[in-house]
């Protein structure tokens, strides 16, 4: 009886549905508010977390800063550098269900160099036809070599979107965004999350292992940092430096590091509108007698917990592209005070303009310090930071802390807040000499010839200050212990594929 009882239960449940696998969701805190999630449009490093999930691109950044393939296989320059040719991979569906072909690709290239909306000019200034050889193979001309263009499309220059949606919907993209990434989009919700799903079509679907990923918006590092303890995260880009110590000492959860190529800088309104009609704004003795007055080894001491690297230049100092001829200066207050009594002055009024987290907070309140005892009276003055954005894009601002998230090529470290046509020179710095010296590091190919044509455009934009760098940054990262497979890379950007929650 007791056999037949067993054997019913047994077969009972046999006959019941299998469950369905809970659903795997990755959430993620992030600092900063993305502007437009258009890979034409965009301009902030919070977006491109967003779009590393969303929009594949040509080819992707490795942690040894060298490209592999993602949507190109392959890639080779002609023999005069002037042409680039492109071999695409095959069997790759966009998210509407588009099939990828050379057509597709040029119509995204053909929109970042020429659509009104694109803030992908610049980096694509020297190319001057795209040509379709087959329906794998895409050739790029160029009117002259131009070394920064493989950097350039292995970031949003190189994210191929559906042209089907975005010439229905031109500059409001941004709206229903559909890419080629692993990940396809779901929502927003404006300063709060970011929804997407996975994309079944994938052309990598064996390295997805998360069903859907949140990207949480929350500007204050504490307060991350206190989500993901209590479980309502499950990992968190850049940590305060304070904190590191707090993560390693928590068996939930791991700490995950990598030197940065990116950077922070105080970006100086040098031209554009009545904001720069200022001595800091006007005269570069100015400039240089508040740079004087900073100790960057303090500040990254006191407000980075001695993890970050203090510099002068854009460049980390182990890059052959760092000018060993401008070693980061120590602190002079005499100099500084010298140099303000040569521009006629004894005391300056400086606003200077931060995003509204607390290691920018930190870092801008030791600089007020620290200048003051120089003859300089700084205001600090903090905000969101899409919002400081467009107060900087209208010139309304004289000084404000920038934080670049870095490229592996040194042209775009340098252009980004300086060159004339970068839609991120904000304060509209404007040099015959430093456009002439750029030009000639742009063109040149030979890693030495170049390397030498950049100390010249180092040892301009030192001297003019149209950006004062403080140091480079390291990325700090915060992660469940349920979370593996996470692999960083210096560019600071989370690349999903291969992640797992336990």
């Amino acid at each position: 009886m007791i056999r037949t009882i067993t054997a019913a239960l047994a077969a009972c449940v046999l006959a019941l549905p299998v469950a369905a696998q809970p659903a795997s969701v990755l959430r993620i805190g992030q600092q900063e508010e993305p502007d437009q999630l258009d890979p034409a449009r965009g301009g902030t490093f919070g977006g491109r977390f967003a779009f590393t999930a969303m929009c594949d691109k040509l080819w992707d950044l490795q942690p040894d800063l060298s490209f592999r393939p993602q949507l190109a296989t392959a890639w080779s320059w002609s023999a005069d550098n002037r042409a680039l040719t492109i071999t695409l991979r095959e069997g790759v569906t966009l998210h509407d269900g588009t099939p990828m072909t050379a057509e597709v690709v040029r119509a995204n290239l053909e929109r970042y160099r020429n659509a009104p909306e694109s803030n992908r000019k610049g980096e694509l200034r020297s190319v001057t036809a795209i040509e379709v050889v087959d329906a794998r193979t895409v050739r790029m001309v160029l009117s002259q070599p131009f070394a920064p263009l493989l950097a350039a499309l292995s970031d949003r220059a190189g994210m191929i979107a559906s042209p089907a949606v975005f010439q229905r919907l031109g500059a409001d993209f941004f709206t229903q965004p559909v890419c080629s990434g692993p990940f396809r989009f779901v929502e927003r919700v404006a300063q709060d999350r970011i929804v997407m799903e996975k994309f079944p079509g994938y052309w990598d679907a064996g390295r997805v292992h998360v069903d859907r990923v949140v990207f949480r918006m929350i500007p204050d590092s504490t307060v991350r940092l206190v989500n993901l303890q209590a479980g309502q995260l499950d990992m968190l880009q850049d940590l305060a430096p304070s904190d590191a110590a707090k993560v390693r000492g928590d068996a939930r959860l791991r700490l995950v590091t990598t030197p940065g190529l990116g950077y922070a800088a105080i970006g100086i309104n040098t031209a554009h509108g009545a904001r720069a009609e200022t001595p800091f704004g006007r005269d570069r003795r100015v400039r240089a007698a508040f740079e004087a007055a900073i100790d960057r080894a303090v500040i990254n001491q006191v407000a980075l917990e001695g993890l970050f690297v203090p510099n002068n230049q854009t460049e980390l100092p182990t890059s052959p592209f760092f000018n060993r001829k401008l070693p980061v200066p120590g602190r002079d207050v005499a100099r500084a005070r010298a140099l303000l009594r040569e521009a006629g002055l004894e005391r300056v009024e400086v606003e200077l303009q931060v995003a509204n987290t607390p290691r920018d907070r930190q870092v801008a309140e030791i600089i007020q310090a620290m200048t003051a005892e120089a003859g300089f009276d700084v205001r600090v003055r903090s905000g969101e930071s899409v919002s400081n954005i467009q107060a900087m894009t209208r010139g309304e601002y004289q000084a404000g802390i920038h934080n670049w998230s870095g490229r592996a090529d040194p042209d775009l470290n340098i252009s980004i807040y300086i060159a004339a046509d970068s839609f991120q020179n904000w304060g509209k710095y404007n040099s015959p000499a430093f456009e002439a010296a750029l030009g000639r590091a742009r063109a040149e190919t030979d890693p030495a010839r170049r390397a030498a044509a950049y100390e010249e455009v180092t040892t301009i934009y030192t001297t003019d200050k149209p950006i004062i760098p403080l140091y480079n940054t390291t990325w700090l990262f915060a992660l469940s212990a349920r979370v593996s497979g996470f692999v960083p890379v210096p560019d600071g950007l989370i690349r999903i594929q291969g992640m797992k929650i336990d």
